[in-house]
């Protein structure tokens, strides 16, 4: 049999659903699992959205569309974009893709040479480091330090640029630490990009989970940024809608016809009648969204206090996102080992840190996306099994 092309051996997985079929595996041989390792709203999409897509169906909207989306949608999202950045988008930079991660593909596509550095905030949400990997990109982790609340140093960013560098990637709020960078960072990272003439990609598929009434720092609110950055969001989170698969780039006009170029020469253009539906979440009513954001700000105090009473275990509040970082270093293990013995001595399926590079050792990464009532079942069974594991903490 020819054997795969050499690239393959570069692109790797996420840790999330191998962990997931791990613990469905122990499911069909009878145990009882707890999932806290799948980052899937536990929400249904909105009745409203849902509708639009049946009713989009029955009036037979279901061709091919433009492979950058159709108008409606992008004039709706360039409208909420600038509307929540202060700034002024236009619909002709705005490709709505199959998936936020369709987005991010592409734009590492675009702009990754063999051998370009892309300097990688970390730990880090697994798809950044496979990507630049599998297109010929180094990658230059730049650790996200627990003292810091997770948000980057811009001058151990500017550290890590050498004459190779090309992208920076961020991600906030950000998977898996539930940080937020705070705008004085990203007003850094954007000094180094145009000091250095370099691209940046923020990924901010979770922009409107935030808690304590916090407001989302997006790159595109920070003076310059405009020219030299690609802003990725998505529907997949803010409106449970994970198997939709759409998500969009806001990108310089030339940068986004480069996405769409990609885009049509892998999937042609995204589904049509789920283009239909995010128009209605865009301009339909929130409520269902503020009931799930207050839900998940719940589950975050309810995880934050639990966590913190188990001996060796301490975790920086999440302030975004639906995810806890706890540090277990403490408990002098592996952070991938403690996740093993989790699932299958206690029955609770989460992540190591690790699942999100080399730096993110010494932590687990839970998902608060499911009840208060599993999630509190869950960590007395991560308590009990800290007790009984180390007595002496």
């Amino acid at each position: 049999m020819p054997g795969f092309a050499s690239r393959m051996s570069s692109l790797g997985v996420e840790s999330a659903f191998i962990v997931l079929s791990r613990a469905k595996e122990l499911e069909r041989q009878g145990r009882k699992i707890f999932h806290l390792e799948i980052g899937q709203p536990d929400f249904d999409t909105p009745e409203h959205i849902k509708q639009a897509a049946i009713d989009s169906l029955r009036e037979g909207f279901t061709g091919y569309t433009p492979s950058n989306g159709i108008y409606e949608l992008r004039e709706a999202i360039a409208e909420a974009v600038s509307e929540t950045r202060g700034v002024n988008v236009s619909p002709d930079q705005v490709v709505v893709t199959v998936g936020a991660k369709m987005a991010i593909f592409a734009a590492l596509m675009a702009f990754v040479n063999p051998g370009d550095e892309v300097i990688i905030p970390m730990p880090a949400y697994p798809a950044y480091e496979s990507v630049t990997n599998f297109v010929g990109g180094v990658v230059k982790p730049v650790e996200l330090k627990e003292e810091r609340e997770f948000s980057p140093s811009g001058e151990d960013i500017a550290r890590a640029v050498t004459d190779r560098t090309k992208v920076i990637v961020i991600n906030t709020p950000c998977n898996p630490t539930g940080g937020m960078y705070k705008r004085r960072d990203l007003e850094a990272i954007v000094e180094v990009a145009r000091e250095r003439d370099l691209w940046i990609i923020s990924d901010e598929i979770y922009e409107d989970i935030v808690f304590d009434g916090r407001k989302h720092e997006s790159i595109l609110s920070i003076p310059g940024a405009e020219e030299r950055a690609v802003m990725v969001s998505g529907f997949s989170k803010t409106f449970a809608m994970t198997g939709w698969r759409l998500g969009y780039a806001i990108a310089p006009r030339e940068v986004a016809d480069a996405i769409t170029k990609i885009q049509l020469n892998v999937t042609s253009c995204p589904v049509s009648f789920a283009q239909k539906a995010a128009v209605e979440a865009i301009r339909g009513p929130k409520d269902e969204i503020r009931r799930m954001v207050r839900e998940y700000e719940e589950r975050r105090d309810l995880v934050y206090s639990e966590i913190s009473r188990i001996p060796g275990m301490k975790m920086v509040k999440p302030v975004g996102t639906f995810y806890a970082f706890p540090n277990v270093k403490a408990l002098g293990l592996p952070s991938s080992t403690i996740a093993d013995r989790l699932l299958n001595e206690a029955g609770v399926a989460l992540l190591p840190g690790t699942a999100f590079g080399q730096l993110g050792e010494g932590y687990l990464r839970i998902s608060f996306a499911t009840s208060k009532e599993i999630l509190s079942e869950a960590i007395e069974r991560i308590r009990r099994w800290v007790e009984e594991n180390f007595p002496n903490l």
